[in-house]
């Protein structure tokens, strides 16, 4: 079991780690094939948390405790 959660949780570095270098990238050199429109869906979802106000703050938090 302990050998399935450190695999789950490498992966999910794996990932967070290639969507943050879709973001970067994107800045960078605007709209990378591979990457796609990454930075586009991060910022049309941190506008869907600001419209969402205080729920939206509250969702945040609890996601970023579940990654924690």
């Amino acid at each position: 079991m302990n050998n399935i959660k450190s695999w789950i949780g490498d992966f999910t570095g794996i990932v967070v780690g290639l969507i943050a270098l879709g973001v970067v990238a994107g800045v960078v050199f605007g709209d990378v094939p591979f990457v796609g429109g990454i930075a586009a869906n991060f910022s049309d979802t941190v506008n869907m948390l600001g419209d969402a106000g205080a729920v939206g703050a509250l969702v945040l938090a609890i996601l970023v405790g579940l990654y924690d």
